[in-house]
């Protein structure tokens, strides 16, 4: 469990403990000389101490959770990265396996990192492998690594092969 998610629970346990205790202690309060309203004063004051706690770690505890999520999606393309880097070329659906990803989100993960200019090599779509590659070659070349077919911009940073759809992925 990460810091966000940690803090978040603290203080949402003290918001609600300090609350707890301040309604608690009204209600059993047989004082007759404490009368209902002031009662209702000190369950008002408990609560105006006690919501910014609340609240503030109601929103830690989510925010927590989000890091988490982040965190997640980094080390699977951590993972991804090594395993195209240390093996060349990685099928994808294996990849997705050794993920627990889906291949959408294994497509998702590929891109982010082409977008972040981290991976450069190229993808075979219908053959489901992503190969990792000498960028400059590709550039130089102007074919295919797969068909050997004149290869076409596509985008900033992709050449894609109009003959078997094959996608390379250029870093600047």
């Amino acid at each position: 469990m990460n810091q966000g998610k940690t803090l978040g629970l603290i203080l949402t346990g003290i918001g609600a403990a300090v609350l707890a205790i301040v309604v608690l202690w009204a209600l059993v309060n047989n004082d007759p000389a404490m009368t209902a309203s002031a009662k209702v004063l000190a369950v008002f004051f408990g609560l105006l101490i006690s919501a910014p706690l609340l609240g503030f770690g109601i929103y830690t505890l989510n925010k927590g959770r989000a890091e988490a999520g982040e965190e997640r999606v980094i080390a699977r393309q951590r993972k991804l990265l090594n395993m195209v880097m240390t093996r060349g070329q990685v099928n994808i659906p294996e990849a997705t396996l050794e993920l627990q990803a889906t291949r959408d989100e294994a497509r998702h993960l590929i891109y982010d990192l082409i977008g972040k200019e981290l991976f450069s090599g190229y993808v075979d779509w219908e053959g489901g492998v992503l190969y990792s590659s000498d960028a400059g070659k590709l550039k130089e070349g102007g074919r295919c690594p797969k068909c050997g077919g004149k290869l076409q911009l596509a985008g900033k940073g992709l050449v894609k092969c109009p003959y078997c759809g094959t996608e390379i992925f250029l870093s600047q």
